[in-house]
């Protein structure tokens, strides 16, 4: 179990090397023509954004020791990680295609694993300078105003100030708030929608980019969210977190289990989540 002092040490460089990664995410966003796309082996895009917000993190956490398991990393087989008992699972740049369609909706996406178990994580909305917050058997909270710096340095007094607890209180809402990808739904998805409406004839869809829904969900601004196209671990453990934090839930599709991470495939099952006022 991380202690009140690791935890005091280790949240303000989550934190920080969230904001600086931001930074160095926003000032490409500005400069369309600099995006410089191309595709990875999966056929997923990949820009300049992403490789500096993995550099910038990479270089950031370099002090903590901890190692870094990262979407824009190298590849690191099962046999190299398998015996981590605490690590650094990170998408610097979460929502990729929604970044290059120019809808803000990306974000920094960084866990502490402890034992394959999140034990702390942040995610944040450079564009909206929001950043979610949450430690394991603590609460998520949400930090507002806080602007994508290079050189941030927030210490831990400053990281917990003026934070508010999730889910909020005026994200109340009437009806029922379904959201899902805005860029990858399938058939699937649309059927296990058709499903849900009948049971709840007042559905309403909000379509979303990245890891954002996550925390959506936290706030109690959506009531529940469907994937059944692909993720990786990287996508999910920091949002997971929050949402878990906040009262909420994520179980796999169909089998309805928990997640697992650090397996040998990196790959998430489908899955769906549930904010914590969540009446389905």
């Amino acid at each position: 179990m991380l202690t009140d002092q690791v935890k005091e040490y280790l949240l303000p460089n989550l934190f920080n090397a969230a904001v600086r990664a931001g930074a160095a995410i926003m000032k490409v966003y500005k400069n369309r023509d600099d995006y410089d796309i191309s595709l990875k082996s999966d056929r997923t895009p990949i820009t300049v954004a992403d490789r500096l917000a993995h550099e910038t993190i990479k270089d950031y956490l370099g002090q903590t020791r901890i190692p870094i398991l990262s979407e824009e990393g190298r590849e690191m087989g099962f046999d190299e990680r398998c015996n981590w008992e605490l690590f650094l699972l990170v998408d610097p740049l979460d929502g990729t295609v929604e970044f290059i369609k120019g809808n803000n909706e990306f974000t920094v996406n960084i866990a502490l694993m402890e034992n394959n178990v999140c034990a702390g994580a942040v995610v944040y909305v450079p564009y909206f300078e929001k950043m979610y917050v949450a430690w394991r058997g603590e609460g998520a909270y949400l930090k507002e105003h806080v602007k994508p710096t290079p050189d941030s340095a927030y210490s831990y007094r400053h990281v917990v100030e003026e934070q508010r607890r999730l889910p909020l209180e005026e994200a109340r809402h009437e009806g029922f708030r379904v959201a899902v990808s805005r860029s990858h739904q399938t058939p699937e998805t649309a059927e296990h929608i058709r499903m849900l409406r009948q049971a709840r004839p007042d559905l309403k869809i909000v379509e979303q980019g990245s890891s954002y829904k996550f925390c959506l969900l936290a706030e109690g601004i959506v009531d529940y969210y469907v994937r059944t196209s692909p993720t990786y671990e990287w996508d999910t453990a920091a949002g997971e977190l929050i949402l878990s934090e906040a009262g909420g839930e994520t179980r796999s599709l169909p089998d309805n289990r928990p997640f697992a991470y650090n397996k040998t495939d990196l790959h998430n099952p489908w899955f769906v989540c549930r904010s914590r006022d969540c009446a389905l």
